[in-house]
């Protein structure tokens, strides 16, 4: 009896490659660069883009041993989801009043407080639960932001050892974040520091005992060794992508960028001189060429911002998206070649094939890396390789 050949899979319209392989090299080597502090691999907003429950378990096989997100339902999610360690801590900042801070509290969750309205429902909702609320208070040290201002700071500290002394609160943690850390020698990362440690000093003073003390982001754990304390909390660094120019290249980092975004020419058509090119003809035919049509667009995540300026690797050669990024698709001036429909476009990877990186988006489209990689969007599938456990 003969058997029905199955037909070859069609390729992908596009597909965003994540490599867990780069990802657990890129912890060893941030954790390498702090290797007195524990490490928090944050995975906030879905992991920067590339998923955060696989590359949270990517990042535990490395080496982390926190894992941090920005909002309670992130870290939900996480913890239900991604079948960590028991050992494993799950951090989450972001609360706004009436966030689900019993569900936190449940999960075994670390929930920061900025001020005594979060630190009051926090004890609230650890009352109802009758369980112990691990806490970590954050201070403002300069950056403006989430966090306790030092003229509020005595107020939250007195309150929060009230109700340790209640057994409604464990104060695990005392934490901030720089400002200015992607720039190196800025002084106001001095001046955060000191502050931090007279914030800390004061706390640890009236009889804080916290577990962990932390501020180094991704250009802190890789420049300023006196930021590591007792926790490094890097973010898109863990990605491969450098924080700033400044800081270095992802290269110069050591670092190997996890995320490939590709897609398949849905059409290539030759076309005549003159031709006007995509919405408002900002671009017209030099002379006779042939053109590449990209099935990506603005609603995908490629920045509108880039048109006419971001670059694809398509058969091997640089090519710029001609005219306007549209929303489900744009253009590339092909330059006579043919490489037919279904021919891959490459908008960003490592490098390693002379393709672009997210920082050249980054550059075409006047942002930074971590905005391109964010914001790629749902309707582009992600495709995990390299998912055993290496070294």
């Amino acid at each position: 009896m003969s058997e029905t050949a199955q037909p070859t899979p069609a390729p992908p319209r596009a597909r965003a490659e994540i490599d867990l392989a780069a990802l657990r090299a890129n912890v060893r080597t941030l954790r390498a660069k702090a290797p007195g502090a524990a490490f928090m691999a944050v995975v906030k907003a879905d992991g920067y883009g590339h998923g955060a429950v696989p590359c949270a378990r990517a990042a535990v096989e490395a080496g982390a041993t926190w894992i941090g997100t920005a909002t309670p339902e992130e870290a939900l999610a996480l913890r239900a989801e991604a079948g960590l360690p028991a050992g494993v801590r799950v951090m989450c900042w972001l609360w706004t009043p009436g966030g689900p801070w019993r569900e936190a509290i449940e999960a075994g969750l670390d929930v920061s407080v900025s001020g005594l309205w979060a630190l009051r429902e926090a004890v609230e909702a650890a009352r109802l639960a009758g369980r112990t609320a691990r806490v970590q208070l954050k201070a403002d040290t300069g950056l403006g932001r989430n966090g306790c201002q030092p003229a509020d700071w005595p107020d939250l500290v007195a309150e929060a050892l009230r109700a340790e002394g209640d057994g409604l609160v464990r104060v695990t943690g005392l934490w901030s974040h720089f400002a200015c850390a992607d720039e190196p020698g800025h002084p106001s990362n001095a001046a955060q520091l000191s502050r931090f440690r007279e914030m800390v000093a004061y706390a640890e003073g009236q009889g804080v005992r916290p577990e962990v003390r932390h501020i180094a982001n991704s250009p802190a754990t890789l420049t300023l060794p006196a930021a590591h304390f007792d926790l490094v909390r890097p973010g898109v660094a863990m990605y491969g992508l450098s924080p700033s120019p400044e800081v270095g290249s992802a290269a110069d980092l050591g670092l190997r960028p996890v995320m490939t975004l590709t897609a398949s020419l849905a059409l290539v058509k030759h076309v005549p001189g003159g031709h006007g090119v995509s919405y408002g003809h900002h671009y017209t035919t030099p002379g006779e060429t042939t053109l590449g049509l990209v099935p990506l667009g603005y609603a995908d995540g490629v920045p509108r911002h880039a048109s006419g300026t971001g670059p694809v690797l398509v058969g091997g050669k640089w090519r710029t998206a001609a005219g306007r990024i549209a929303m489900d698709q744009f253009v590339v001036d092909l330059g006579g070649d043919d490489p037919g429909p279904g021919a891959e476009a490459v908008l960003f990877g490592p490098g390693d094939r002379g393709e672009p990186t997210a920082e050249d988006w980054a550059q075409a489209a006047g942002t930074i890396g971590y905005e391109i990689v964010t914001r790629i969007g749902t309707r582009v599938p992600r495709v995990y390789v390299n998912g055993d456990r290496d070294g």
